[in-house]
């Protein structure tokens, strides 16, 4: 990074209301991922990876167990000037909560002052993905940007949901940013692709101080980074935007390279992790160069027991946490958290079950999604009957996952 000073701020205020049940009681990024992470575990572990080591993680709604997550798991050296610290909503600028993405900055511009980095690295916290961060700073500082955001090829087909950037003919230069347009442009040379923004932007800190004080003066701004920081800085002719793709990360090859998934809802949620499950896994847990950091619970290694007749312990194509005993029942294709319990004649398939989940003897657990602390009870079923489910009032995604909030009991 050529010996300029970035300070990181990962966006983590997020409700995540289209996760819910998952966020009823937790924020988006503090909502657990794979078995062993939370989804704020991603971004934090490119940006210390590439070297990011002073980083404050921006909270608001909710974060009781995000704040612990970062406190108790992302302790860097402190001897070094080094850390990842949670800021919560401090109100600075008076009796308000923080209005957007850009809002959440301005209302924490004591950070950038204090520390007066060169860059200033403002990164999502909800996303799946390897990234090396210091890639797309050294084409920043090549490119003379004051900004600089990260973006991935799309069809132009899907490219409405997400904040568009169109690239002029270096094909880095940036002559407008969309927020979900209705007819997304082209990427030049490509005409059926478009570049969708990540949400990862590399700013000069003097650009972003200026850009957040003009958005605040401005009564008609949302004080979205996206919908209106981003536009504001196209106009100045300083904005460019980073393919993604171009970015070589460390043991991520094939398949794996260049996966990102945004798991806003429910069925990207559950789609990222039967990513997991694939034999030949289109994003991997298991890049020991470029590793996805966290806290390891302090659980036994997992078991798997009886081997008589219908009561088999295994698990087939899935990924299994440390404390996991499956005690005679049959997983495939499934993740499961520390502390979870598979009886006796139980079956698992396609689901995803969070920490501690029991699933009772002969109980049936199908293409489901199960919070923390759910109890299935001995012969009942859950993802098997859609109207069941709906009945017993479980959340039902729009492709067909049935998710059982926080700790609720699943009668027969």
């Amino acid at each position: 990074m050529a010996g300029e000073s970035v300070l990181g701020l990962v966006l983590a205020g997020s409700a995540g209301k289209r996760l819910a049940p998952l966020t009823d009681d937790r924020a988006k990024s503090a909502v657990p991922f794979g078995g062993l992470y939370r989804l704020v575990d991603f971004a934090l572990s490119n940006l210390v990876n590439a070297g990011i080591t002073k980083i404050c993680v921006l909270t608001q709604y909710k974060s009781h167990s995000l704040d612990r997550h970062i406190t108790t798991t992302w302790r860097l050296n402190s001897l070094m000037s080094n850390y990842v610290a949670p800021v919560p909503a401090q109100q600075r600028l008076g009796p308000r909560w923080q209005t957007g993405s850009a809002d959440a900055i301005y209302q924490s511009l004591n950070l950038i002052r204090s520390e007066q980095p060169d860059l200033v690295a403002v990164f999502g916290a909800d996303d799946v993905y390897r990234m090396d961060p210091a890639q797309m700073i050294e084409a920043h500082l090549a490119w003379g940007a004051g900004v600089t955001v990260a973006a991935i090829p799309v069809p132009r087909a899907s490219a409405s949901s997400f904040g568009v950037v169109q690239a002029g003919s270096d094909g880095h230069s940036i002559e407008a940013f969309l927020e979900k347009p209705a007819s997304p442009p082209a990427w030049p040379g490509r005409p059926d692709e478009a570049l969708a923004a990540m949400g990862n932007y590399i700013f000069d800190r003097s650009v972003l101080e200026e850009a957040l004080h003009a958005d605040a003066a401005d009564e008609g701004s949302q004080h979205s980074i996206g919908g209106d920081i981003m536009p504001r800085l196209v106009r100045s002719g300083v904005a460019h935007v980073y393919d993604f793709l171009q970015n070589k990360v460390p043991g991520a090859d094939g398949q794996d390279h260049g996966y990102w998934r945004e798991v806003g809802t429910l069925d990207s949620y559950f789609g990222a992790h039967m990513d997991l499950c694939a034999v030949n896994p289109v994003f991997s847990l298991y890049n020991d160069e470029w590793p996805i950091l966290t806290s390891v619970p302090p659980l036994p290694p997992a078991k798997f027991v009886l081997d008589e007749d219908d009561r088999v312990g295994m698990a087939v194509n899935s990924v299994v946490g440390n404390g996991v005993i499956v005690s005679g029942g049959r997983v495939r294709s499934s993740v499961l958290s520390p502390g979870v319990r598979v009886d006796e004649r139980a079956s698992v398939g396609r689901s995803v079950l969070l920490g501690n989940v029991r699933v009772e003897p002969r109980a049936v657990v199908e293409n489901a999604i199960l919070d923390k602390n759910v109890v299935v009870r001995s012969g009942a079923s859950v993802g098997v009957s859609p109207e069941r489910d709906a009945e017993r009032g479980f959340t039902m995604s729009e492709g067909g996952v049935t998710v059982v909030g926080k700790g609720r009991v699943v009668e027969p």
